[in-house]
């Protein structure tokens, strides 16, 4: 056999060795997938069937596309570097950059970045005189984006009353600034090149005889904008093959629609499926248990993952009558683990959200365990529990010069760098600290009054409350639940900022 393919089992195997045409690829856990992909890819060049310039290759993460990109090196001895394999967003940037003058873009278009989107709808709304109360920018910014990745401008979108009539015409003044100042913010890279490729038929019939295999990762997270691209840049005669599960769909919330992968066997007609179950990542007990749950799951397309690992240990449940024992409890798990002989590199406890890892790095510290938060930062060194903490320190001392500078202007009251230079430079001609310096008045001093009447207000209605209560109203009347409460994915720093009030029940962090 072929030494790229000897190592595949059967339907992995007939994945990667289908005769050109379409197909879905569903891809349970740990079952290979992108094993599968690459090798397609390298056995499609290998035998002639494509070549690296006709293949279209679209992954969901740059690291996912790095990483596809050195398999393939390692597999065939071609050059890589011009392949089109990376995100729709990188796909889109590149075709935007070679097209720029069709998409009626400068050729040095920047990208905005989520805080360049939002600094510049700040802006926008600025001079058009918006109300952000009644308006906050990040949710218009969440409702642009929305649109966009639905494919629509402005003046497609339905208003239904005078909120949403003004959320389009707000909508379509920021379009004129971003095409005024050639800038693109990165839902609009996809929607630009959509739009060029609907419209130029030359040039999307060049691209749709270009490319003879088009090949698209984690098909559930597609959404509906991306969907209609692949319809437009896959030509009629191209091998489509999608490649997804759709027991993984988490992205909803971001306009992902599983639903993609049922129109595209509709849609791409006829679509060969082929389901890949064996899973080469946990023992039989783990996914017999998950089946059993994903089974109850409606509108799949159904698959059965197994594994010839063998069962391994048993799933043990416990129920915990609180989150201090259920902490204790997986630390003496941990200790058992670690007295039989395990590392304790070797194991690894996940939680839900990230506000858990507080009792959890407790019980850990307490038992005197190293351990090291992955994926994140430690519950005290989070930015949010900082910033809380930073406005204990000043209402408990108001000569914490540190403190008053990372709070004063967060969330944002409008007092700019140079306004806090000036206040620095007259603490120290004086010789007094921050806050003498903010309550003394006049000139740049006067901007910091509304600043330092909250801290006072704060200061005189927790004088004789108990600490867990001393944080639930600073923590409110501080603005900080308001601002994190407004970001896109704030939630998890709100419960951050609540799991701080029941950690002063135990005041373990106070030294």
């Amino acid at each position: 056999m072929n030494p790229i393919l000897k190592t595949l089992n059967p339907p992995q195997l007939e994945a990667v060795t289908l005769p050109h045409g379409n197909a879905m690829i569903l891809a349970g856990a740990g079952s290979g997938k992108t094993k599968v992909l690459t090798t397609r890819i390298a056995w499609r060049i290998q035998t002639a069937q494509a070549s690296p310039m006709t293949v279209l290759a679209v992954t969901f993460t740059n690291k996912a596309a790095k990483e596809m990109l050195h398999r393939l090196s390692a597999m065939l001895p071609i050059n890589t570097r011009g392949m089109w394999v990376g995100t729709f967003h990188g796909l889109c940037n590149r075709f935007l950059r070679t097209h720029h003058r069709d998409a009626n873009l400068p050729q040095l278009f920047q990208i905005l970045d989520i805080q360049d989107q939002l600094s510049l709808i700040k802006r926008v709304f600025k001079s058009a005189n918006v109300d952000e109360e009644k308006f906050p920018p990040k949710q218009f910014m969440w409702f642009v984006n929305g649109a966009k990745e639905e494919g629509l401008r402005a003046a497609a979108v339905e208003a239904y009353d005078d909120f949403s009539r003004k959320q389009v015409e707000y909508y379509a003044l920021y379009e004129q600034t971003c095409q005024r100042e050639g800038v693109c913010d990165f839902a609009e890279l996809m929607l630009r090149t959509y739009e060029v490729l609907q419209r130029n038929q030359p040039l999307r019939e060049h691209y749709q005889s270009r490319f003879s295999d088009v090949l698209i990762d984690e098909f559930q997270d597609t959404n509906s904008l991306q969907y209609k691209w692949l319809r437009l840049i896959a030509g009629p005669r191209a091998s489509v093959i999608g490649v997804g599960d759709d027991d993984q769909s988490i992205y909803a919330f971001r306009g992902a629609k599983v639903g993609n992968m049922l129109a595209f066997e509709k849609d791409f007609a006829p679509v060969k499926l082929i389901k890949l179950e064996q899973n080469y990542r946990s023992y039989g007990n783990i996914l017999d248990a998950a089946n059993s749950l994903i089974d109850h799951n409606s509108g799949r397309l159904g698959k059965n993952l197994w594994t010839d690992a063998g069962e391994g240990e048993k799933i043990r449940g416990y129920l915990a009558y609180s989150d201090q024992e259920e902490a204790q409890f997986i630390v003496e798990c941990a200790k058992h683990a670690v007295n039989d002989g395990a590392s304790a590199a070797e194991i690894a406890i996940l939680y839900r959200s990230n506000a858990q890892s507080r009792v959890l790095e407790h019980a850990l510290f307490n038992a005197r365990m190293p351990y090291k938060v992955y994926g994140g930062l430690r519950f005290f060194e989070r930015a949010e529990i900082k910033n809380a903490l930073a406005y204990l320190r000043l209402l408990t001392n108001h000569e914490d010069d540190g403190a008053l500078l990372r709070i004063v202007n967060f969330p944002a009251r409008g007092i700019g760098a140079r306004t806090l230079e000036v206040l620095q430079e007259r603490a120290q001609m004086a010789g007094i600290t921050l806050w003498q310096s903010a309550c003394s008045g006049g000139g740049a001093a006067a901007k910091f009054g509304p600043f330092v009447s909250m801290i006072e207000s704060m200061r005189a209605a927790t004088k004789d409350l108990p600490l867990p209560e001393v944080i639930d109203h600073m923590i409110e009347a501080s603005g900080l639940v308001a601002h994190y409460t407004a970001e896109k994915d704030g939630q998890d720093r709100v419960d951050n900022l609540k799991e701080l009030v029941t950690a002063a029940d135990n005041c373990w962090f106070a030294s």
